[in-house]
């Protein structure tokens, strides 16, 4: 009998990406694939009696709310899924000695270091969604040992809704767009991420803990733009704005790159440069 590996919000951007993977190769582990019509994360009870029936080896949690400014009004909504359902799903792997892999963000930070973020750093997220992903991971440390919270930034893939297929939506009904130039991080290609957590789980680290894992460099929203453009060879004005020009709900950490000297020598990994990562994904759609 193959041990499970249950992964809750199974049908979003990463765990389609995570599904993909796992597809491509004969695992030795059971991968369960759940969406949120398929199982209800904010139902304590019924995680539990998922669990009792599978009785995982490893959880992997992409389920979130990640709709950051609607998250200023929704307050409730945010924290109930990226918090309290968090500390339950905490509580639950505990009891069956399930390692947890959860997914975190970069906007845990308030943006105004100017140097790469390390796990040890200070955080001071700008924004309710920022504090409530902040409050799921310091739950999860309040209550087990055997986790990896891995914090992530600016995800993008073929799958899904990502700032990628808005802008090549966009061009083809505009001819010049403005784009921020002001806030700067590492573009993600979710497949990047997906690969090194089933490498993560085949290689059985205990190494547990914090981890920031994002594309290799550094973009701006603007420099990033420009690159999806450049690579669709898509001939659009794209014009650099300051973020207090163009207002947003929630306010955006202004730099949020991550640094990935843990992940890399804990795993003994390469990490692709993010451009060429956007070129792949770009290629493929």
């Amino acid at each position: 009998m193959k041990k499970n590996i249950v992964v809750i919000g199974g049908s979003g951007q990463l765990g389609q990406c995570l599904n993909e993977v796992v597809s491509r190769e004969e695992q030795a582990l059971n991968y369960l694939f759940l969406s949120k019509t398929e199982l209800d994360f904010v139902n304590a009870s019924e995680v539990t009696r998922l669990f009792d029936y599978y009785k995982p080896v490893y959880c992997i949690n992409c389920a979130a709310y990640t709709a950051v400014d609607q998250a200023e009004d929704d307050l409730d909504r945010a924290f109930e899924l990226n918090e309290f359902a968090v500390k339950r799903l905490a509580e639950i792997c505990l009891t069956y000695q399930t390692t947890l892999i959860h997914i975190s963000t970069d906007f845990v930070f308030d943006g105004n270091s100017g140097i790469p973020l390390n796990e040890e750093m200070h955080t001071s997220p700008v924004n309710v969604y920022g504090l409530s992903k902040l409050k799921g991971e310091q739950e999860i440390q309040q209550i087990m040992d055997k986790y990896f919270i891995i914090r992530t930034s600016w995800l993008y893939s073929e799958k899904s809704d990502n700032f990628v297929k808005k802008m090549l939506k966009l061009a083809q009904r505009k001819d010049q767009i403005n784009v921020v130039f002001d806030q700067i991080g590492t573009p993600t290609y979710a497949m990047d991420l997906a690969r090194i957590i089933i490498q993560l789980i085949k290689s059985e680290i205990h190494i547990y803990g914090l981890y920031h894992y994002s594309n290799e460099g550094v973009a701006s929203w603007y420099d990033y733009a420009k690159a999806i453009f450049e690579f669709a060879e898509i001939d659009i004005t794209v014009l650099p704005i300051p973020s207090s020009a163009f207002r947003t709900r929630a306010k955006r950490p202004h730099y949020s790159v991550l640094d990935k000297a843990k992940i890399k020598t804990v795993m003994g990994i390469e990490i692709p440069y993010w451009r060429d990562s956007l070129n792949f994904c770009i290629q493929n759609l």
